[in-house]
C-alpha cells in the first residue's frame, strides 16, 4: 500500500498528469479534473475518481518523472540524455562516482538512485543559491544519505577524492579541470563532458589528449515521440532534438608521450 512520503504519479491523460508526494495531511488532490480524496488505503494501479467523476490512474513514477519536476534555477540534462550518459560510464550499486556542477541536482538524482546505499555521489558547485537548490531538490526525491555536497571551485581546488569510479563534469568550461579529473579518477575509469556548443567539445578535447585520456567520443541523443493512430501513425511533428553534445573519455596510467602511436 502507498504510506506516508510516497511520490505518486496521477495520469489522466496527456493533459493531465501530476507528480506529488502523498502525505496524510493532505490526503487530496486537486486539478483540472476536479478533487480527489484518497481512500484510507490504497495502491499503486488504482484509479481514483474525482468529485467530477474524472478518472485518475495512480503510477509509479519513473526516476525521469523525479528529475523533470525539480525546482530549476538552472537548466538541467534532459532524460533521453541522462539514460545514454548512465549506461555509458557503466555506473552500479556501490559505486562512488563525481559530479562536477550540482545545478538544480536533476543528475545528482539519477546518480544517486543508480549507486544506492552502498555508493556515494559527491557533488561539487562553486554557486551556493544552486547548492542550496540541489541539496533541497535530492532530499525531496528522499536521496540525500547517498550525496556529499560541496561548495567548492573544483577548478582551483580539485575535488579532494581520490579513486572514484566515474565523473561526471557540467561547467561551462570543462576542459579547465580536466587535470583534477585525471587525478581523481581510477585508472581506466570513465569520464562525461555535458557540452551545448561545439567550441567547447574541442577545447575539452584538446586538453583530454594533453592528459592522455583515450577513447574519446562524442555523440549527440535526438528524441522523436510517434503519434499512434489507426491508419495514420506518423512521426510528431516537433521533437526534442539538440539538448547537448555528449563526451566521454577513459583515464590511462601513462603519460601523453607514452601514446603517440595510439589513435586517442
Amino acid at each position: 500500500m502507498i504510506k506516508e512520503g510516497d511520490f505518486i504519479f496521477l495520469y489522466g491523460g496527456k493533459k493531465a498528469q501530476f507528480l506529488i508526494k502523498y502525505t496524510k495531511e493532505r490526503p487530496y488532490f486537486e486539478c483540472h479534473l476536479g478533487k480527489v480524496d484518497f481512500p484510507p488505503e490504497f495502491d499503486f494501479g488504482d484509479v481514483v475518481y474525482t468529485n467530477l467523476n474524472k478518472p485518475l490512474y495512480v503510477l509509479r513514477p519513473s526516476t525521469s518523472d523525479l528529475v523533470f519536476r525539480v525546482k530549476r534555477l538552472t537548466t538541467i540534462m534532459y532524460p533521453k540524455d541522462m539514460g545514454y550518459v548512465a549506461l555509458n560510464l557503466g555506473i552500479k550499486s556501490g559505486d562512488r562516482v563525481v559530479e562536477v556542477g550540482s545545478g538544480s541536482g536533476a543528475m545528482t538524482i539519477v546518480l544517486a538512485s543508480i549507486v544506492g546505499d552502498s555508493g556515494m555521489v559527491y557533488s561539487f558547485e562553486r554557486r551556493e543559491e544552486f547548492l542550496k537548490n540541489a541539496m533541497r531538490n535530492v532530499k525531496n526525491a528522499g536521496l540525500e544519505k547517498r550525496v556529499k555536497f560541496f561548495l567548492r571551485d573544483v577548478e582551483k581546488d580539485g575535488f579532494g577524492v581520490d579513486d572514484v569510479d566515474a565523473i561526471v563534469v557540467d561547467v561551462p568550461e570543462p576542459w579547465t579541470v580536466v587535470g583534477h579529473v585525471k587525478r581523481s579518477l581510477k585508472g581506466g575509469a570513465p569520464v562525461f563532458f555535458l557540452s551545448p556548443n561545439i567550441e567547447q567539445v574541442q577545447k575539452t578535447y584538446d586538453a583530454l589528449k594533453e592528459h592522455g585520456f583515450v577513447r574519446m567520443k562524442t555523440v549527440e541523443i535526438l528524441e522523436r515521440e510517434i503519434k499512434v493512430r489507426e491508419g495514420k501513425t506518423r512521426p510528431m511533428e516537433r521533437m526534442i532534438s539538440h539538448t547537448g553534445y555528449l563526451t566521454f573519455a577513459y583515464k590511462v596510467n601513462v603519460e601523453k608521450g607514452d601514446l603517440e602511436h595510439v589513435r586517442l
